[in-house]
């Protein structure tokens, strides 16, 4: 009896410990997390001196946004093929991510259901009394400042990863109807008849993942990640040097992921992921795959942010 009720004891001591120091007066509370970012893209044209709209590179289109609870980051994917129609394909996704940059903003959005975010800034597309044609994919990435948990939405081939300690630990998955077709927002012409499959935003993939100081997001469209392996894409986060501001290794590395993805795609004898998924498909080929790439590097940190 001595022996268990010694047991006892300890195990009472041992709670009562525990519940002092989670209310102990002086305990310093942990610092909310924030998001150091970095931006790099290419489009697919190899003509040199192109002149990119902000936040597009080619028909890809991203966003950075952030309040006082959360930084939130986005990419989209316009649909190349509306422009044998007359229509600028970079437009429609451009226009998603400005209205979604601006819902952030203002607040105006459930941090924990970003989809929320992309159903309402395609429910504005709709309700324009002259609709912008075109059609994209989209990710976005929430991190919730206080929580320290990232909430995330993908509908299509774009898509994240979390590193941590040079492993992948947490990552989208990619959405589609058939091969190199992806979900994807979509406002046809009304006037003709249009086969456009339109995806609502309530099918993105949406997930939550608790984050640490020092983790990486990485956000990109399919041009980078049909392109680069995992393996290729951790070895650059894995080179960051931590010696370096935050700022300037963050964005050196989201530059030299972004020209490693643009050099393979144009490599006629490189096996890319593209390539693989193909064979997977019983598609016979063998090359990168050229396309417009966006890349958004994003160091979870809680150092002061620069003014």
């Amino acid at each position: 009896m001595q022996s268990v009720a010694l047991f006892g004891r300890q195990i009472a001591r041992a709670f009562i410990t525990s519940i002092q120091s989670e209310f102990r007066p002086n305990a310093r509370p942990r610092e909310p997390l924030h998001l150091v970012t970095g931006t790099a893209g290419f489009s697919k044209s190899l003509a040199k001196n192109q002149a990119f709209k902000k936040w597009t590179y080619g028909d890809d289109a991203y966003f950075i946004a952030r309040n006082k609870v959360a930084d939130v980051i986005g990419v989209a994917d316009g649909v190349g093929g509306w422009r044998n129609y007359g229509i600028d394909p970079s437009a429609f996704p451009r226009s998603l991510m400005e209205l979604c940059q601006r819902l952030v903003v203002e607040n105006q959005f459930k941090l924990q259901a970003p989809a929320n975010i992309l159903e309402d800034g395609y429910c504005e597309l709709l309700q324009q009394k002259t609709p912008l044609i075109g059609s994209s994919t989209a990710c976005i990435v929430a991190l919730h400042k206080e929580e320290r948990t990232i909430y995330t939405a993908n509908l299509g081939d774009s898509g994240f990863l979390v590193i941590r300690n040079g492993e992948v630990v947490h990552r989208s998955q990619e959405q589609q109807h058939y091969f190199n077709t992806p979900f994807q927002l979509a406002v046809a012409p009304a006037s003709q008849e249009w086969q456009v499959l339109s995806d609502s935003p309530s099918m993105a993939q949406s997930t939550s993942y608790r984050v640490e100081e020092g983790d990486v997001i990485l956000l990109g469209t399919d041009g980078l990640f049909d392109n680069l392996s995992e393996d290729m894409i951790v070895d650059y986060i894995t080179r960051m040097k931590d010696k370096r501001e935050e700022n300037v290794q963050v964005q050196t590395t989201a530059k030299n992921i972004a020209e490693k993805a643009h050099q393979l795609s144009f490599d006629p004898d490189y096996l890319s992921p593209f390539a693989l998924s193909a064979l997977d498909a019983g598609i016979a080929m063998r090359g990168g795959k050229p396309d417009d790439i966006t890349v958004i590097l994003a160091k979870v940190s809680c150092q002061p942010q620069e003014t």
